[in-house]
């Protein structure tokens, strides 16, 4: 089975199990909270009248979110469970939102439009081997004079295992990283089990592939904190800051990325 087969069927079940998680809090999105966190939202700025394309957008909250801020946005991701969820939730809030099934790769043969603005955030261009490919992508759809904007995990991260305890993988893209976890990173008492193929990137491959394909870097900034709470040993420093515990503020947590066509 190949990498896109085994992940699909991961997020195709992950949908459910996210969707009634307090990780993605429904209750609270349906009633007009935001999903978007302050790293991405300071560097985003005024979106309003543009043209937003969002990659790997999971069920649309994000999608959605920037649809709230009146941006005109189009979410893509390749399972269809997530894209006929974020199609649901965009109909029942009566958001603007638009959303296409489709691999990253494979976009420009299925999307025929240029964008103000390429998003991306947490989670995403780890499920990626090439990332020549994805900043191809990414140049692709931008206007002349667009921006890309992206907020991820940061690779030290995700050289640690799951209790970031131990170096278990490559700083850099050497090898994918094949595996099997249980639960996800939304509800960890999930007793399903789930197969993943992924493949970390360094920060010198994420910034030169996108400088290879055109981009000019602005701004990279990388955070001692995540907005999120993915941790075995996670504790809030301040109210959407977490760090791993016993880790302190010793290692970068997050990086975020502007760069313009």
């Amino acid at each position: 089975m190949s990498y896109i087969q085994t992940n699909k069927t991961l997020w195709n079940n992950k949908v459910t199990i996210h969707l009634e998680s307090d990780f993605y809090d429904m209750a609270g999105f349906m009633a007009g909270k935001s999903s978007l966190q302050g790293i991405e939202l300071d560097i985003l700025g005024n979106i309003a009248g543009l043209k937003v394309l969002h990659l790997q957008c999971h069920f649309g909250q994000d999608t959605i979110s920037l649809s709230r801020l009146g941006a005109d946005a189009v979410g893509i991701d390749f399972s269809e469970k997530a894209i006929e969820t974020a199609q649901k939730i965009a109909q029942d809030t009566q958001s603007s939102a638009q959303f296409i099934c489709s691999d990253v790769y494979e976009l420009p043969k299925v999307l025929d439009e240029k964008f103000d603005i390429v998003f991306t955030s947490y989670g995403t261009i780890g499920w990626l081997p090439d990332l020549d490919r994805w900043a191809s992508v990414v140049s692709h759809f931008l206007k002349p004079g667009g921006r890309f904007v992206m907020a991820e995990f940061h690779p030290v991260l995700w050289m640690y295992d799951d209790d970031v305890k131990e170096v278990a993988h490559s700083y850099f893209n050497v090898l994918p990283i094949i595996g099997t976890e249980t639960g996800t990173y939304a509800d960890k008492a999930v007793a399903q089990e789930f197969t993943y193929h992924c493949w970390n990137h360094s920060n010198s491959e994420v910034i030169n592939s996108l400088i290879n394909n055109g981009l000019t870097i602005k701004q990279f900034n990388e955070y001692n904190y995540a907005p999120y709470n993915i941790f075995s040993d996670g504790v809030e420093v301040e109210k959407g800051k977490y760090i791993v515990k016993h880790m302190g503020n010793k290692i970068p947590l997050v990086f975020a990325i502007e760069a313009v066509l």
